[in-house]
């Protein structure tokens, strides 16, 4: 098959969709085999194993189908099936794909491996599609405030080249590394915290392509002893990036949260984030529209940035609105002082929070037992 058009739109298309049984892309678990272009037919073979009933076949060939046609192909597409043989296994035979350089996706250096992290019950992503929206002060709260109810929680800081947990978490210092060189977290109320932050100076830019972004990212995953924890909160770079791939693609992911503000600009970016969780199957817990209002002296509110954009968007993805946060200065000074609002019993607003802190023990912890 040629490498282009068709190569480049079979491998992302392939990427975007989960196999179940593995857990990896289809791409990457290696379930496309021998495909071919011929005139404006793109004949795909689709590789199944043992433990693929018909319903998840159907569901993947249709589901890959509507990746490929999303991607900007017009013309036929044909999707043959066929069983995996133990010929098929070995690593010579895995990586025969005509007209293509191997099984897996191999961004910047290397295929993306789905591993599970020890002792961690579930991994939670906090997103937005755009910078500005507020979504580290709501993954800070919302991480001291599962803290608080005594849940074993970690933080992860996945904005590399904007981290913010430090200033947010009120940490210094480097973190230690164990005699197997793996990296001791720093942990504030109650949190386990990691960030690229404890590692660069404070004044240095982070001018990093995607290769070294993906790769801290790794490393935040598998090398940081996290321990025994009922959630390990993610703070993701704003967008649909490398790190947001890395992530979603590296470990188990039990759900997603997005933020954005009520103003269009903001909800068409947070539109992205929602989507790109959907096409890869991670489960959005719900929306948390920041910064809806402002209380004014005499009790009254204004919402600056318009209302009611966190409320369409849940509406029109048909997931629930978790919250809405108010514009508060105590909130702004918390997360500058390193005191997020949960940890302030004077703060007014902190209530504000309750309801995505319940919301992710429902639907995360509750048949857990934790």
């Amino acid at each position: 098959m040629s490498a282009s058009p068709a190569h480049s739109v079979l491998e992302p298309a392939a990427t975007r969709v989960r196999d179940p049984l593995s857990g990896k892309s289809l791409w990457l678990a290696g379930m496309i085999g021998e495909s071919s272009l011929d005139d404006d037919r793109l004949n795909v073979q689709l590789v199944y194993r043992p433990g693929h009933t018909p319903e998840v076949r159907a569901r993947l060939e249709t589901a890959l189908e509507r990746q490929i046609r999303e991607l900007g192909w017009k013309g036929e597409v044909q999707i043959q099936t066929t069983a995996e043989t133990q010929q098929d296994k070995t690593p010579k035979q895995k990586d025969k794909v005509k007209g293509m350089s191997g099984p897996g996706m191999q961004p910047h250096g290397g295929p993306v491996r789905l591993m599970k992290l020890p002792g961690v019950k579930h991994v939670l992503a906090v997103a937005s599609g755009k910078g500005g929206v507020g979504k580290s002060t709501i993954s800070v709260n919302l991480a001291v405030g599962l803290a608080q109810k005594g849940h074993k929680v970690g933080l992860m800081d996945a904005d590399i080249y904007g981290p913010s947990l430090p200033t947010m978490m009120n940490l210094v210092g480097r973190p230690l590394a164990t005699p197997e060189n793996k990296i001791i977290p720093l942990e504030a109320y109650g949190v386990k915290c990691m960030s690229i932050g404890f590692l660069v100076d404070e004044s240095e830019p982070i001018i990093w392509r995607g290769p070294m972004v993906m790769g801290v990212v790794r490393q935040f995953l598998q090398e940081v002893v996290w321990g025994e924890l009922d959630v390990l909160i993610v703070d993701l770079p704003p967008g649909t990036g490398d790190a947001q791939l890395t992530l979603i693609q590296g470990v188990p992911i039990s759900g997603s949260i997005v933020v954005t503000t009520p103003q269009d600009v903001a909800v068409l970016d947070a539109v992205r984030g929602i989507q790109m969780f959907n096409k890869l199957e991670v489960p959005i817990l719900g929306i948390v529209e920041n910064m809806s209002w402002l209380a004014l002296p005499d009790g009254s509110q204004m919402a600056p940035f318009g209302e009611g954009g966190g409320q369409r968007t849940a509406d029109r993805f048909n997931v629930p609105l978790l919250a809405q946060v108010p514009i508060d200065s105590t909130i702004r000074a918390g997360g500058d002082a390193g005191r997020p609002a949960l940890a302030n019993e004077d703060s007014e607003y902190s209530s504000a929070f309750d309801p995505v802190i319940s919301a992710v023990e429902q639907l995360l912890f509750v048949n857990d037992g934790a």
